[in-house]
């Protein structure tokens, strides 16, 4: 044991094991799949910031998901959904 190296992780170490086992082409497919998934994730979170900017500049709905007479989430657990209350008027 070297003492100037700091000590890998053992999840690092089971992932290096398990692709030094992979052939190399499979090795940099794996690798460059994760990579294009990291970057698509942050594409999309650009893309959603966006969208949001340019609905609160317009003076649109920020959220439309819930639009009047909907109803809420709950409404589709059935019977485990939680009791409605008199005073609710639907929002």
């Amino acid at each position: 044991m070297e003492y100037g190296q700091p000590q890998a992780s053992t999840g690092g170490s089971v992932v290096r094991a398990i692709l030094s086992l992979l052939p190399d082409w499979v090795e940099w497919t794996v690798l460059s799949l994760i990579a294009a998934w990291l970057v698509s994730l942050g594409a999309v979170q650009v893309w959603r910031r966006i969208q949001y900017c340019r609905a609160v500049r317009a003076g649109r709905p920020i959220h439309a998901a819930a639009q009047y007479g909907q109803g809420r989430g709950a409404d589709c657990l059935g019977s485990y959904a939680p009791p409605r209350r008199p005073d609710a008027d639907g929002d």
